[in-house]
């Protein structure tokens, strides 16, 4: 496999390289660095099977440049920020769904035609099925993030049909581990290192929510990639279990040895646009063979402890 790998230096994405270098595949990785870590591409950059280019995804010329050669494309690269959509309402469109047009348009010019895509839960919005399956309608909007990801996925599977693309739609929950850079365990233990005594929570601490470890994220990418032969493939990528904001919390303070007093704002939803409830069935997934080698619980206390390994994460930030 000739890969290209865009956000290759984000958390994702630079796990992502390591695993393909290791497989024995080439990898081209591109990023523009406004998030990504140069640091979490040490090890690729050494290895004579990596080339990395630094450039925008928005800089259309620039892709297609850069992704020549290549077979096969993980699209990894988007804004991530769901939070703070609203205070730059344009962002979303052009970083996720532009963006992901400019690597559709560079893979037709270049000859690539299989790509692996990032996308989101968030895209069912507040769901009314749990858990939530890949074939369950898309309600109303939420955020601009999810929205921006539905208006890459019509893309993806559009090309599918007038290209003959093979196509990939991953939705991920939120995801732990390694290289983790932003979410709400770098959140809280950031307050807990600045003011153990207390630690000020987003909304009523009941917001349930899934994640999944890197590692088992990445397994799922790779396997679905070399089992499927469909034109479009959609999957749920997401631990078969959920938690409270309360539980990750008392798993963090418990790992810190610290009872501090929980200052919450309030109400269901930490921000505009967050979905109280996150629970996604991933049973096509695991019919490929496939399943979370790490609980939840698991995977926040190995974030947690990647976190205070690497305290220049949370200063980078």
């Amino acid at each position: 496999m000739k890969a290209f790998v865009t956000g290759a230096a984000g958390f994702i994405a630079s796990n992502l390289v390591d695993r393909l270098l290791a497989a024995g595949h080439e990898v081209t990785g591109f990023d523009n660095f406004s998030t990504g870590q140069r640091e979490f591409l040490a090890g690729a950059c050494a290895h004579p099977g990596f080339r990395l280019i630094e450039g925008d995804l928005l800089d259309a010329a620039a892709v297609q440049r850069a992704i020549g050669g290549c077979d096969t494309v993980f699209h990894l690269a988007a804004n991530a920020d769901v939070r703070f959509g609203p205070d730059h309402p344009r962002r979303d469109l052009e970083q996720n769904t532009i963006a992901t047009s400019n690597v559709l348009e560079a893979m037709r010019a270049g000859g690539a035609r299989r790509i692996a895509f990032s996308s989101t839960g968030s895209v069912y919005g507040e769901a009314e099925v749990f858990p939530t399956p890949e074939t369950a309608p898309f309600p109303i909007q939420t955020s601009l993030y999810g929205a921006s990801k539905v208006g890459a996925e019509g893309m993806i599977s559009a090309y599918a049909a007038a290209f003959g693309f093979q196509t990939f739609i991953f939705r991920f929950v939120s995801i732990l581990g390694e290289r983790y850079t932003h979410g709400h365990v770098l959140d809280f233990y950031r307050q807990l290192r600045q003011h153990p005594e207390y630690l000020d929570v987003l909304g009523n601490g009941h917001q349930r929510k899934s994640y999944l470890y890197v590692q088992d994220c990445i397994n799922a990418i790779l396997l679905a990639i070399g089992r499927c032969t469909s034109p479009v493939n959609i999957f749920n990528l997401g631990a078969g279990e959920y938690c409270e904001v309360n539980d990750s919390i008392g798993w963090i303070t418990k790992a810190l040895g610290l009872a501090p007093e929980l200052r919450y704002a309030g109400g269901e939803r930490g921000w505009i646009g967050d979905s109280p409830f996150i629970f996604l069935d991933c049973a096509r997934m695991r019919a490929l063979g496939w399943k979370p080698e790490l609980t939840i619980e698991q995977g926040i206390i190995r974030t947690l402890e990647y976190l205070r390994q690497n305290p220049w994460v949370l200063e980078k930030r």
